[in-house]
């Protein structure tokens, strides 16, 4: 029986990002959600995308709340064979994303503060576990299948399980910075994001069951009666070997038992309980064998069902109950530059970019039954450098921005593929893939606004976003999809200085596909899936 090895991989589920980068949140608005494109924000939102547009405000105090409501599904279907069933959905429920900004504009100046979750701001949950717990266990099975040779009653049939695992992740982004203006065509902007960041990571492994003779019987205590009743059998085929040394010492090891037994050098008694023996340890009845080659198939039994046993030990413990209950901080701090240039009253270019975000978070564990998670231990979780760029136009009745970021993703060490490392750790550490990007992501938006009148107008826009992840990226954990992005809303002037926004939209993903290659079973597909719907409302409100 192959020795079996039990890995669940509670590692690196991926941070939640909801609109932007593999980690990074770029819908920091309500005006975002309604228009999907802010590159060249001049209004209060700017504080983010734009800031260096900032000085286009009118002098005084500016400020605004906003919060989302944000609701995702993430299936996964996976065709690895051994699997009672491949489908498996994570779900992030978000009722509360809130965002804050202010600015003070005097003159030539604008200083700003912003504050909203950069990175993260929910949790998933998978009531079910995920194909990287599962896996592991489905080979319980197969590596089971040779005690029949031992027992025909020991057939093991199927397995049973209760996975869950939950992770919460957010990075709140806390930036401050100023803008000036050098002519009425020319602004700048410099300013730091400061990120304190927390992912926390839940999951338990319970009550697996193995299915054997039409019943379902806890795996350690089922596993460790089979290791106690194979080395009962260890232990006969122990004293066979022993029964037989006699007969060997008198002469008799080159003959057959039927042989002796003609010769009178043992009793048909004798003879029979020698057979027997050979029959209750599982190797037959050997007729043709000398007492030699006997003593030998013996001393083989013997070994062959302690080392069983031993394993059955092994594994007894691996498929116990197990959890784990860690979280990782830790914070960084993101330098950002910006640009703005308008040339006249209808159009404005803009130009953001955030440096790299150098992020160590350190681990502080409760609970670590698979070792995953050491206490005290520390890993990277960079954030990419972004360069956001932005297009405005407008006029008395119209609105149009077009944007594009492009997200430095190649120049981050995204770590190892999970499943890789839940799979070939300690098989073949070779074989498990970095992580990696074939080209830097981007994000295009359009979005257009039509002021039906002075105090209502009407918003939509639209997103295309490809992080342009490899395939060795992708697993359970953590995927990135090509998506694409409608969302519509309406700004509200309800009274002098106070204004609402509000919108709503909806990501479809592109399904993908990707192949994974097992040791037991050879490569296998799985398709990893997601949708999101968000809901968005603002109050902005400025004092001149």
């Amino acid at each position: 029986m192959k020795k079996l090895t039990f890995f669940a991989a509670f590692l690196m589920l991926s941070q939640i990002a909801f609109a932007g980068g593999l980690l990074t949140n770029t819908n920091q608005s309500a005006q975002f959600i309604r228009m999907m494109s802010r590159n060249a924000s001049t209004g209060i939102d700017a504080v983010y995308f734009n800031p260096a547009g900032l000085i286009k405000m009118e002098d005084g105090w500016h400020f605004a709340v906003y919060n989302q409501t944000i609701f995702q599904t993430k299936p996964v279907d996976s065709e690895f064979p051994l699997l009672n069933d491949g489908a498996y959905e994570g779900v992030v429920n978000i009722p509360a994303f809130p965002t804050a900004f202010a600015v003070y504009k005097d003159d030539n100046w604008a200083f700003s503060l912003g504050f909203g979750p950069n990175g993260g701001g929910g949790s998933a949950e998978f009531d079910r576990g995920l194909p990287s717990f599962e896996i592991p266990i489905t080979k319980v099975v197969p590596g089971l299948a040779g005690l029949t040779q031992i027992d025909p009653s020991l057939d093991v049939t199927g397995y049973s399980a209760d996975l869950a695992f939950s992770g919460r992740s957010v990075f709140w982004g806390i930036q401050l910075g100023a803008t000036y203006q050098f002519s009425d065509m020319l602004s700048v902007y410099g300013g730091v994001r400061y990120l304190p960041a927390k992912n926390s990571y839940e999951g338990s492994i319970k009550s697996i069951q193995l299915k054997v003779d039409g019943g379902e019987y806890p795996a350690p205590a089922w596993l460790l009666g089979v290791s106690e009743q194979l080395n009962g059998y260890g232990d006969m085929a122990a004293q066979g070997a022993t029964s037989v040394q006699p007969i060997i010492d008198g002469g008799g090891g080159g003959y057959t038992l039927a042989e002796l037994e003609a010769a009178e050098m043992i009793s048909p008694t004798q003879r029979a309980e020698i057979e027997q023996g050979l029959v209750l340890v599982g190797a037959g009845n050997p007729n043709q064998l000398t007492v030699t080659q006997i003593q030998q198939t013996f001393v083989g039994a013997r070994d062959q069902l302690y080392g069983t046993a031993t394993q059955l030990d092994a594994t007894a413990g691996q498929l116990g109950d197990k959890e784990v209950d860690t979280e990782q901080t830790g914070a960084g701090i993101t330098p950002m530059i910006g640009f703005n240039f308008s040339p006249d009253d209808y159009w404005n270019f803009a130009v953001k970019y955030e440096m790299k975000t150098n992020l160590k978070l350190e681990n502080n564990t409760t609970v670590d039954d698979l070792g995953l998670f050491p206490d005290g231990a520390s890993s990277r979780n960079d954030l990419p450098a972004i360069l956001g760029v932005g297009v405005g136009y407008s006029d008395e009745r119209f609105e149009a921005q077009l944007s594009y970021n492009m997200y430095f993703n190649k120049g981050v060490d995204w770590g190892p593929n999970t499943r890789d490392l839940a799979i070939w750790k300690d098989i073949d550490p070779s074989q498990i893939r970095s992580r990696e990007i074939d080209k830097n992501g981007f994000e295009v938006g359009l979005g257009l606004q039509y002021n039906i009148t002075d105090e209502f107008a009407f918003s939509v826009g639209g997103l295309y976003g490809d992080m342009g992840v490899a395939d060795s990226y992708q697993s359970d954990f953590s995927y990135s999809n090509p998506s694409v992005t409608a969302g519509a809303g309406i700004e509200w002037l309800i009274a002098d200085g106070l204004t609402l926004d509000a919108g709503f939209s909806n990501t479809f993903y592109q399904d993908q596909t990707v192949t994974f290659n097992d040791p037991d079973v050879g490569p296998y597909n799985e398709t990893l899936g997601k949708t999101t719907m968000n809901f968005a409302v603002g109050l902005s409100y400025s004092l001149y």
